[in-house]
């Protein structure tokens, strides 16, 4: 009788339509704006770009407070910086490239490069940077004349709606074609999976879960998603200590570490790690002992589950320690947990995208480097890796060994990453990890993996078909040495 209770609620929840969604529609109604878009010059394009850009920077604090508001993670003065990088850095980068008609020509070999939009995007956005991912995704569509379906995490629905809905009226008021830009407020997991697998979609954007990434993967219609990232940062002999202290709370505390570039673990050599642990406490960094490491692995991570537990995540850390039931400060920046083991026997090693550090102490920089390996390889093969060092050697060797896509040298990793005033980095939400990661590339996304480039090949007749080179070739007494002559 249970068994069979059972199958029903399965057959309720798969039966289960929500209420007022009419996939069809929605995807009719995107195929419609990816024809008209297929029209628009590169003028036009560019002027719908930067209405979006225009909108979403100038209401960049509304979407903020509101994420804040809805989500309760994070801080709304740091999600109002990334609404900015989503924003005025990617537009900026940008504004000048080329994604309509002709836009490379290689006279030598006669080679003309076109443009054209891939179609309809469906997009998958997260709870830890909502509205920043949302304007991201639609500038970068937009510019690329490919409508968008935004689907956001469900505890991030207002907020990432209003930002939709924002640059959506600007984009018309621009000239865009009608629902270039749509949005579903709620869908069942059914309903998002049979999204993803539809005809009419030509390619998947997802941002999320480890799972919401495989199951775009496993969908059938081409897909960029992204890896997590269990980021490394090792600070070499000859680094500048108080500054590289300074650059990694910098990061760490930025929207209280939701940015998945951020550091997890800081990895010190025995010739400075005094000074490393002195400058960390000058910060307000709190050591926890191995008895409070032990409290907060359960209350930070779910053994059973090999994940973060939500319920951390962008919290200020005096009210995870609370959680804890671990007395510290109020003002404390990070919880620093030091440690010798990497791997699910030490969770606080894994990803946890809040003001939690580990800490190890290597004894020579090979330890140092294969540390940063471990911890890279538990749950952060292609993301990110950060190194701080005045050693060109020893930087370069470390970005040979470490599996990591961005290699950031004496820079705060969550804002290095995504590309703000300190590197030249592409500016982007989406970090994809390469095949570390499972994902086709390291790149930074941005509008070019949006388009589909068409090449013009014209007439031009390689020397090496002539006649008398097919006859030699089909000779067998002939090698690769002795037709040297003949090719050269």
């Amino acid at each position: 009788m249970g068994e069979s209770l059972k199958n029903k609620k399965d057959t309720i929840r798969k039966d289960y339509h929500t209420s007022g969604l009419d996939i069809e529609k929605i995807l009719f109604n995107a195929t419609k704006a990816a024809e008209a878009f297929r029209h628009y010059n590169q003028e036009e394009t560019d002027r719908i770009a930067k209405a979006i850009f225009e909108a979403g920077f100038n209401s960049r604090h509304h979407p903020a407070k509101l994420a804040y508001k809805e989500t309760k993670l994070g801080k709304w003065e740091d999600k109002i910086i990334k609404n900015v990088i989503a924003t005025r850095f990617v537009y900026d980068d940008i504004k000048d490239v080329k994604t309509v008609g002709v836009i490379a020509e290689d006279k030598e070999q006669e080679i003309v490069e076109v443009a054209e939009p891939v179609g309809p995007i469906f997009a998958v956005t997260p709870i830890t940077n909502p509205t920043s991912t949302v304007l991201f995704k639609i500038l970068i569509s937009m510019k690329s004349r490919n409508p968008i379906i935004i689907r956001p995490h469900g505890s991030a629905r207002k907020c990432s709606v209003e930002a939709c809905r924002i640059v959506y009226e600007a984009a018309l008021k621009a000239g865009a074609p009608k629902n270039c830009i749509q949005w579903i407020k709620t869908s069942t997991r059914e309903e998002v999976l049979t999204l993803m697998a539809h005809k009419k979609i030509s390619l998947i954007l997802a941002t999320g879960s480890v799972e919401l990434v495989r199951a775009a993967y496993k969908s059938g219609n081409p897909a960029i998603g992204i890896g997590p990232g269990n980021v490394p940062v090792y600070i070499g002999k000859t680094a500048d200590v108080p500054f590289a202290v300074d650059q990694i709370l910098i990061s760490k505390t930025f929207d209280n570490g939701t940015v998945c570039a951020s550091e997890q673990a800081v990895i010190a050599n025995q010739y400075n790690a005094d000074e490393v642990i002195h400058e960390f406490k000058k910060q307000k960094a709190y050591f926890l002992s191995k008895e409070e490491i032990k409290r907060l692995e359960p209350v930070a991570f779910n053994r059973h589950k090999m994940v973060m537990r939500v319920e951390v995540i962008g919290k200020p850390a005096a009210l995870i320690a609370e959680m804890a039931d671990i007395k510290v400060p109020p003002d404390t920046t990070v919880l620093i947990a030091p440690l010798e083991e990497v791997g699910i026997q030490a969770p606080l090693s894994l990803e946890i995208l809040a003001p939690i550090l580990a800490f190890y102490v290597a004894d020579d920089f090979e330890q140092a480097i294969e540390l940063c390996c471990q911890i890279n390889r538990h749950g952060g093969l292609g993301h990110t890796a950060s190194i701080f060092s005045k050693n060109e050697e020893k930087i370069e060797y470390f970005a040979t060994v470490v599996n990591a896509g961005r290699i950031l040298v004496n820079t705060p990793a969550s804002q290095g990453a995504l590309r703000g005033t300190y590197n030249k980095l592409r500016p982007s939400l989406m970090l994809a990890c390469g095949t570390g990661g499972k994902n086709i590339t390291t790149d930074n996304i941005s509008v070019r993996h949006l388009l589909n480039i068409h090449r013009i090949a014209r007439r031009k007749v390689c020397r090496y078909i002539k006649e008398s080179f097919i006859e030699n070739y089909r000779d067998e007494r002939l090698d690769a040495e002795s037709l040297a002559e003949d090719i050269e």
